[in-house]
């Protein structure tokens, strides 16, 4: 009998499920109010990522006889794309099948102030990049605005960002993905946090948040008339319908002149396929109400590990970043990333009065982060918070790939 103890260790299967295991442990710790909650599954998929592809695959880097194992890993990350992006889908289409319901209560009672939200928060973020790239003329400025993309999480920001610096040559274009790679962990890890710490720095009491969010959406509820549709356990045909209509949608381009196309990607096609089609609720005996306690354990299964799988993919990068010459792009996307929460929580909250169970989704869907909704999800107890990212999320994607382009076209030193 063989056992091939350094394939067990690295397959995916076996990284997934470890940090998954060791996420859940550490979220189930608390310091006070304060517990990571799901998003342990991120901080530990790090640990073993940065771990793992620093033993197993980098000694082997631009080396000619490099393992099978290593040259995987350094072709395909400690973790495959492909997984990444199965359980982000996974996790979207539940969570958009759940907030459904009240997607014509939220758009009637919030409307304008979701579109205002969106192209105000990932216009802070660009005001401050396109600032940060002036204050630091020694800085490979493409590296540097190419954060942007990666701290407020948008792959669809990305392929813009590459499109608009094209002109300048590949050098620019790998500079804008560096920047990107580096900055993406760092802005997933600011929306997780801020989601946490937010309601404990402006002592907001979360319960009296929950009854006024009641009463607010029982109003609203009927003021647009919402139906009441029966609900099923659990239809497959349905859920997997929805996947592929909100794929679909979301891999139509729309041309936008001088601005290039704009997409929403595979997660807003499946997000807004999945709020629209929960809203109308069976299609010719298919139907779209599930019960929220199997969707939820979808949700949240799919959700540990697109987390760990964040984490196991960039983990590496995260650790390099801070020990060695990325740290000051890291120190970037922190700063946009604050910068852009800190304006979406002040107009949120302050200037449109939303309550935060709402506005924690919203500022997630102006960031454009899935694992930060993940997080308010967790840390509010109730899917609520979906309704505002979904309603958020396209205008915020608009807005990035709007003021991504004109980043790159202002003079930056």
């Amino acid at each position: 009998m063989v056992f091939d103890l350094t394939s067990w260790l690295i397959s995916p299967y076996i990284l997934m499920s470890a940090a998954v295991f060791t996420g859940v442990l550490l979220g189930r710790l608390r310091i006070g109010r304060f517990s990571f909650g799901i998003s342990g599954t991120l901080f530990t998929g790090l640990i073993i990522g940065w771990f793992v592809y620093g033993r197993y695959a980098l000694p082997y880097e631009g080396t000619a006889d490099a393992p099978a194992h290593a040259v995987n890993m350094l072709k395909n990350g400690v973790v495959h794309i492909d997984f990444f992006y199965l359980f982000l889908i996974l996790f979207v289409a539940a969570v958009g099948l759940l907030a459904s319901k009240d997607l014509g209560a939220v758009i009637r009672k919030y409307g304008i102030k979701f579109i205002i939200l969106g192209f105000m928060i990932t216009f802070a973020g660009a005001a401050v990049t396109y600032l940060l790239v002036l204050a630091s003329p020694g800085q490979d400025p493409f590296a540097v605005s190419g954060v942007y993309v990666g701290a407020l999480t948008s792959s669809p920001g990305l392929g813009a960002a590459i499109e608009a610096v094209s002109r300048y040559g590949t050098e620019a274009e790998a500079a804008v993905g560096a920047g990107y790679a580096i900055s993406y962990p760092f802005g997933v890890l600011v929306v997780i946090l801020a989601v946490q710490f937010i309601p404990l720095i402006f002592d907001i009491d979360m319960e009296a948040e929950k009854e006024v969010f009641k009463k607010e959406m029982a109003e609203a509820r009927l003021a647009a008339g919402a139906r009441d549709i029966p609900e099923v356990s659990f239809d497959i045909t349905g859920f997997v319908l929805t996947i592929l209509i909100g794929y679909s949608i979301g891999s139509v381009k729309i041309y936008l002149g001088p601005m290039g196309q704009f997409s929403l990607g595979s997660t807003g096609g499946v997000l807004i396929g999945a709020l629209l089609l929960g809203y109308i609720g069976d299609l010719g005996g298919i139907h779209f109400r599930m019960n929220n306690k199997v969707l939820g354990v979808i949700r949240e299964v799919a959700l540990a590990f697109f987390l760990s799988i964040v984490g196991l993919r960039y983990g590496y990068r995260v650790f390099g970043a801070l020990l060695g010459g990325g740290a000051y792009l890291a120190f970037v996307s922190l700063v946009v990333g604050i910068s852009a929460i800190l304006v979406g929580y002040l107009i949120g909250r302050h200037l449109f009065g939303i309550n935060w169970i709402m506005l924690s989704g919203s500022i997630c869907g102006g960031m454009t982060s899935t694992p930060g909704l993940g997080a308010a999800i967790d840390a509010v107890g109730s899917d609520d918070p979906a309704a505002g990212y979904g309603a958020v999320y396209p205008f915020a994607l608009l807005g990035m790939v709007v003021f991504t382009i004109l980043l790159h076209r202002m003079p930056m030193g």
